[in-house]
């Protein structure tokens, strides 16, 4: 079964950066990045790296966060450039073990770690 774990999340200053990591246990097709800001609904999928190296950034986010993959630590990054207050929200790993297509659709996502918070403010 995959697990997920995050970390990295924290208070940044506007225009700043942060990387967010997610170590997982078990295989996958792809393993994605949502977000939650305080009373709005959850966002996402921010981006998806699959299996097969191909990547999806949702427009909010292209240019400004890259996702990585370190296959022999089985962790993924969410390097985040440029940072936003409208950023602010707690940011979910999560992993699809199937999909119908190339990128999993959100309701593909069936495995989620408990999520780190990202406080973007000057």
């Amino acid at each position: 079964q995959l697990r997920l774990v995050e970390s990295g999340g924290g208070l940044v200053q506007p225009g700043g950066s942060l990387i967010l990591s997610c170590a997982f246990s078990g295989t996958y097709h792809a393993i994605g990045w949502f977000r939650q800001a305080p009373g709005k609904g959850r966002e996402g999928p921010l981006c998806i790296s699959v299996y097969d190296d191909s990547t999806y950034y949702a427009d909010s986010v292209k240019g400004r966060f890259t996702m990585s993959r370190d296959n022999a630590k089985n962790t993924v990054f969410l390097q985040m450039n440029n940072l936003k207050p409208d950023d602010t929200a707690r940011y979910y790993c999560t992993a699809a073990a199937t999909t119908h297509g190339i990128f999993p659709l959100p309701e593909e996502f069936d495995y989620w770690g408990l999520g780190t918070q990202v406080t973007v403010s000057s």
